[in-house]
């Protein structure tokens, strides 16, 4: 089962088993794992929804064995993170961390936990599958690519730097999120002669806000997918160069991302969007991990970025809905 919302929609959609095509399928960071979704996209009402009451029942395996990254743990890892961005003379790796939420014995909702994702995130893509006994749920903003199939117009963001809705943006933000909207102008350019880029400007998303750059582009369909495959994973969610941050994630994190930072493709009959899988968790029987991440560079604040980690979880443990 999936069911998503769009950004900016009420509706709930999901897919039946009308068709044997995939139009939805979620791709892992390393692109190792494909989960897709057989049967056309069609739209339910909240209140069909709610009627099917998903919980933890659905679930197929326990978290067993895991150990929690605390702050001076994580604090350390980014000491020498910073070490290596500074020795290696790089703009900005970006690290993540899993949250860990016990459920004390409790049952989580995960339909209410869904419902109040979307009511919280109008703005963001907000999705929730069990699929294999897998069960992932995340809501964002940040879209790797839009494909209008009637005029061939691609669009895309520069989304980075995470600040508290009320601070001030700093330096370190704005350093953070050059090299990304670069990035994307650079990779633009190889397959469009006809690109516009809007100004930089506040992206809130609940009690968080990013720096934003918007990108449009004419583009021939069949370029699309090689488009995607030079953008992920954006330095938004890597680093840059993308090869030698990736090895050093790989090098840091000592775990694999699995589909927190890959992406979503969704194909409808008038688009082919494209979202990044950022503030998500992934639901067993009797816990659930959060996972969240910062773009760290040779400005950054150990103490800042941890407390940045903290405010990303937030999104998801103030949403869940416990029986």
């Amino acid at each position: 089962m999936v069911y998503f919302k769009f950004p900016f929609s009420e509706n709930i959609c999901t897919t039946d088993s009308s068709s044997t095509k995939k139009w939805v399928s979620f791709f892992s960071f390393d692109g190792s794992e494909i989960l897709p979704f057989e049967g056309d996209i069609k739209q339910i009402s909240q209140q069909e929804f709610l009627k099917k009451e998903i919980n933890t029942h659905f679930l197929s395996f326990n978290l067993n064995g895991f150990e929690e990254e605390n702050q001076n743990d994580y604090q350390e890892k980014l000491a020498n993170v910073i070490g290596f961005i500074k020795q290696n003379n790089l703009s900005k790796l970006v690290i993540s961390r899993r949250e860990l939420l016990n459920y004390n014995g409790l049952k989580i909702n995960l339909t209410q936990t869904f419902l109040n994702l979307c009511k919280a995130y109008p703005n963001a893509f907000v999705y929730f599958f069990i699929k294999e006994g897998k069960c992932w749920m995340g809501a964002f903003s940040e879209i790797l690519g839009k494909f209008n199939k009637k005029n061939s117009q691609f669009e895309t963001m520069s989304l980075a730097g995470t600040i508290s809705v009320n601070d001030n943006w700093t330096k370190k933000e704005i350093e953070e999120q050059k090299p990304v909207t670069n990035f994307i102008r650079n990779v633009l350019g190889k397959f469009s002669e006809n690109m516009e880029q809007s100004e930089t400007y506040d992206h809130v998303s609940g009690n968080i806000k990013h720096l934003r750059t918007d990108f449009k582009a004419q583009i021939t369909q069949e370029n699309l997918e090689n488009i995607i495959s030079e953008l992920h994973p954006t330095p938004a969610v890597c680093g840059i160069p993308k090869d030698l941050c990736q090895n050093a994630i790989e090098q840091f994190e000592k775990y694999p991302r699995k589909l927190y930072a890959g992406y979503i493709k969704v194909e409808t009959e008038e688009y082919i969007q494209y979202f990044v899988n950022l503030r998500c968790a992934e639901f067993f029987k009797n816990a659930a991990l959060i996972y969240v991440g910062g773009g760290i560079t040779a400005e950054s604040s150990v103490e800042k970025e941890w407390q940045e980690t903290e405010l990303k979880a937030e999104a998801i443990l103030k949403n869940v809905a416990f029986i």
